[in-house]
């Protein structure tokens, strides 16, 4: 790894005063976050920016009560009733989408224009989820029967428990909430215990919502929405609780592993998004200097910390030598520093273990052959207590070792390939399936590519990277990565109960497939 560099910049941000201005600015009760026993700190400087009050274990049961009383009477609203009080959620981050952008940059360490475009995120999908609500529809079907009519309906689930990660603190809850909640259920939140502060903002923007909501006429129930903050054990208390049909956790396949097992045994349902070791393929007719902005940002933006960031890189021994030495410049050049500050690219890790993950990755990388370029720890302001890296970028021989396995920080492995067929095999062979992405001009590669002996991915891109999904398509990718879908397309139907109606609107009573059963 090299040396630790220190560049320039300002003095620091006295981040635990803006802090609570922004959060004062959302009418978040100071007490939430001066007593608690909750440190949120944020990885800019590695300060303790707030102590948020955790939600205890009977007080998390109790929500989830509350929670349900809410559902039995939100469902019985019309869709698009319900539809207009997320109209009004997506009102109320678009008037405060500056103070909560930022709080996401503070608490999570992403450059400005990420901060504010998470939060972008949450505006489209509560779009998305109005247009929605007008639109939950089911099938009409033939049926062999005369005088019979054949459908099927959706019916609101339950209590949809979300379980999200640091890395898209909001965002993640937005995907699940506009839906379930025009879908008619209740919703309960466990945020991710390194990101309480932007859980405690959405909260009160959600509150806004829902008085204007109930001013304007609207019934909407208490209890519709809450949320549980703490470690682990709180979790558990969601995914275990025999009121709450499903769960949508986001986080590491070792999560999903101990999660999915729980609600299977109780039969309820499970959205996982876990982890992501996504490739790209750079092929002989590829647009290098498209391909290199595209390759850059999903390899080094949000510091590697996204599940769709960019980690395994295939060039085709043609054009390796023309592309590669023009990467590693974009690397070297790349601005590292405070992501508040204009100019900067790449902000902090989250936290010293993000960071001893990604010292490991390298180490074990070298000792499998690899040949690194940066990954060394850069000090920013002088503070020891934040963890800013250098992108790393690892020239490797073959997919082995780390390359295998997914580390959430910055570094991407490239990897020289000779053909097409061998390559999509090397894309394959890893346990993870959320995204990836194929640079070329040729027809029949991409379309390869997209095929049934492409990708394995779920989401398969060409000319663009793996990661800045659009809320229109359904998130979410196979394998270990879990297999569930959020946010567009048809998602919504994991939030709805699927019933098949069959009505007989005759005097004779057919049975289906020739039965015969006369009684007199």
């Amino acid at each position: 790894m090299s040396a630790i560099t220190t560049p320039k910049t300002s003095a620091p941000l006295t981040l635990a005063r803006e802090v609570a201005a922004l959060l004062a600015d959302l009418d978040v009760d100071r007490a939430r976050i001066a007593n608690g026993t909750l440190a949120s700190r944020s990885p800019i400087t590695g300060e303790i920016v707030a102590h948020v009050k955790e939600t205890g274990i009977r007080d998390a049961s109790a929500e989830i009560e509350k929670a349900y009383s809410a559902f039995l009477k939100w469902r019985l609203v019309p869709a698009p009733k319900r539809g207009e009080l997320v109209r009004l959620l997506g009102e109320e981050l678009r008037s405060n989408k500056q103070v909560l952008g930022r709080l996401v940059s503070i608490e999570v360490g992403k450059i400005i224009s990420e901060g504010l475009g998470e939060v972008q995120e949450m505006i489209d999908i509560c779009d998305f989820a109005v247009g929605l609500s007008r639109q939950i529809y089911g099938l009409t079907i033939a049926t062999e029967r005369g005088e019979h009519r054949m459908m099927e309906t959706w019916h609101p689930l339950g209590v949809v428990g979300i379980i999200s990660a640091f890395n898209f603190p909001v965002a993640v809850w937005s995907w699940n909430a506009a839906l379930a909640l025009v879908c008619g259920n209740s919703v309960v939140w466990k945020p991710s215990e390194k990101t309480p502060l932007t859980a405690l903002a959405t909260e009160a923007l959600f509150e806004r919502a829902l008085k204007r909501f109930r001013q304007e006429g609207g019934a909407a129930p208490e209890g519709l929405s809450a949320v549980l903050f703490g470690g682990r054990e709180i979790g558990d208390i969601l995914v275990d609780h025999a009121k709450v049909p499903l769960v949508s956790a986001t986080g590491s396949t070792a999560m999903g592993r101990a999660v999915g097992p729980k609600l299977a045994k109780r039969f309820a349902r499970a959205i996982l998004e876990l982890g992501g070791n996504n490739a790209a393929i750079v092929t002989p007719t590829a647009d290098l200097d498209l391909t290199l902005r595209g390759v850059a940002f999903a390899a080094m933006g949000t510091a590697g910390q996204r599940c769709t960031s960019l980690r395994r890189l295939f060039v085709h021994e043609s054009v390796y030598e023309r592309f590669v030495p023009r990467l590693k410049r974009a690397y070297d050049s790349v601005t590292v520093g405070n992501p508040l500050e204009p100019g900067n690219l790449v902000g902090p890790l989250i936290d010293g273990l993000a960071y001893e993950s990604m010292r490991k990755a390298l180490e074990a990388a070298k000792a499998a052959g690899g040949a690194v370029l940066g990954g060394g720890r850069v000090t920013v302001d002088a503070v020891d207590e934040a963890f800013y890296v250098r992108p790393a970028l690892v020239e490797m021989v073959e997919q082995t070792g780390p390359v295998q396995h997914e580390t959430f920080a910055p570094i991407l492995y490239v990897m020289k390939y000779h053909d097409f067929d061998s390559v999509l095999d090397l894309h394959n062979a890893v346990p993870q399936g959320l995204s990836s992405s194929i640079f070329t001009s040729d027809l029949r590669e991409a379309e390869a590519f997209l095929s049934a002996r492409g990708s394995d991915c779920g989401i398969a891109n060409v000319n663009i990277g793996p990661s800045g999904a659009e809320i229109g398509g359904a998130f979410g990718g196979e394998k270990e990565t879990g297999g569930g879908r959020e946010s567009g397309s048809d998602a919504w139907k994991a939030y709805m109960r699927r019933a098949t109606n069959t009505i007989n609107y005759g005097r004779t009573l057919p049975l289906a497939q020739g039965v015969k059963f006369d009684v007199t």
